[in-house]
């Protein structure tokens, strides 16, 4: 797993340092602040090759440069439960490269990523490796399988025309026709990673879209009782059928692959995700990452499992309150003050719910209401103060804050009775 991240003069900030949780990792912070980088970072860790690099139709996973004039290091630990490697790796501008240690990537775990444009990316431990011969690399195989969005429904091609996966449709419809374990293993991954027990990814019978394309195309059956292509769902729908499909998928060629080369599966599987809720409802953000842990733990039964996810959600923040534990897990958190970003690891505090996270350090905002409310909320406070204020003004915000709150809201409840108690308001 990965334990430690180091950079010096690459990214927003001059320099960021962290210390991974074992199991859960949250990243959080304002757009532009470093969190997809992050991620990069630590799947080119893992991995040894950023995602474009392997797929350039990519246009996210694009090669770190160093931010500055001076030099630049990514320095990273990873362990497999009794022992930790170290690794250094600085840039050349000469050879526009990232330079260290040769040979196979020490990461010994699987590795998936899953991006924010819909790009996955996977590394294969029995799969996916380099040999060193007379000190220098030879790829003997493929560094790693990089899917852009289209490819992830589609298939996977090799420089030589031979499918290196088939893809979501026709993997997914095959499975069905075989009905055998992956089928199985996919229905159960996408149960657990529904919504609710009322709104159930469930697989329905295969289908064909139209006369010109052949293919059995595989189909979710909707609570409104019918059918739908996987390829006409819910951007929702399909960003959790893509991450149930990896899982499935991922997990199933590394055993049979490890089977082929007689060694043991491996016991570790690491997961990155890019926006984590990117299309949720959020009724689907508050399920999604306990949903996640669960399936993991269950498609590897005796796997150590580490999550590290961005997010720009509250209600996910909410939703991993019940089992957050600071022993395991760690949030970061990327702030922008004094015209510099810093990367601070925050104490894990509770806050019951979704409109305490809006307030909070992982997003700081002033509330959860539209500016237009949060201002004249601000002006009413603002007359609070005053010992004497116009009372022709009170009037014309109590009017204002009347037809914008509603007749629950706290702080109306307190400004009428404050304005009542001093005989401002009748």
């Amino acid at each position: 797993m990965i334990q430690h991240l180091d950079l010096v003069n690459v990214g927003p900030a001059p320099s960021m340092n962290l210390e991974f949780g074992k199991r859960l990792n949250l990243f959080t912070g304002d757009n532009g602040l470093g969190k997809s980088f992050l991620l990069d970072i630590a799947w080119w860790s893992l991995t040894r090759k950023w995602p474009a690099e392997i797929n350039n139709k990519l246009t996210a996973g694009k090669k770190a440069v160093p931010a500055g004039s001076g030099e630049a290091t990514i320095r990273f630990s990873l362990g497999n439960g009794t022992a930790s490697e170290a690794y250094e790796s600085m840039y050349s501008r000469k050879e526009q490269a990232w330079l260290g240690r040769p040979g196979r990537p020490a990461n010994s775990a699987l590795v998936l990523y899953a991006m924010s444009d819909g790009s996955f990316a996977i590394w294969d431990p029995a799969r996916n490796y380099w040999q060193t011969r007379n000190g220098v690399d030879v790829q003997d195989r493929r560094p790693a399988y990089v899917f852009h969005p289209g490819e992830v429904w589609d298939g996977l091609l090799a420089a030589d025309g031979t499918w290196l996966c088939n893809g979501l449709v026709r993997d997914w419809a095959g499975w069905l026709k075989e009905k055998g374990a992956p089928f199985e293993y996919l229905k159960e991954v996408l149960e657990a990673l529904s919504p609710s027990k009322q709104e159930t990814l469930t697989p329905g019978q295969l289908t064909r879209i139209s006369l010109d394309d052949v293919r059995d195309m595989p189909t979710i059956s909707m609570p409104y009782q019918q059918d739908v292509a996987v390829i006409h769902a819910s951007a929702g729908m399909r960003r959790v059928m893509a991450l149930a499909y990896f899982l499935v998928w991922a997990w199933q060629e590394h055993r049979q692959a490890s089977k082929q080369l007689q060694e043991p599966e491996t016991n570790r599987v690491i997961f990155l995700i890019d926006e984590i809720e990117s299309h949720l409802h959020p009724r689907w953000q508050r399920t999604i990452v306990p949903a996640l842990m669960t399936v993991m733990n269950r498609l590897a039964t005796e796997a150590e499992i580490q999550l590290l996810t961005a997010t720009h959600s509250p209600l996910i923040m909410a939703s991993v309150e019940p089992f957050f534990d600071n022993e395991k897990d760690a949030w970061f958190d990327l702030d922008f003050a004094g015209g510099q970003v810093s990367l601070k690891h925050r104490e894990f505090q509770k806050h019951g719910e979704a409109g305490s996270w809006l307030t909070s350090e992982a997003f700081d905002l002033k509330s959860g209401r539209s500016l237009a409310y949060e201002s004249l909320i601000e002006d009413a406070s603002a007359l609070l103060q005053e010992e004497a204020p116009d009372l022709e003004n009170i009037k014309k915000v109590n009017s204002a804050l009347v037809q914008a709150l509603s007749p629950k809201d706290e702080f109306l409840f307190n400004w009428r009775y404050i304005c009542r108690r001093k005989g401002w308001l009748e």
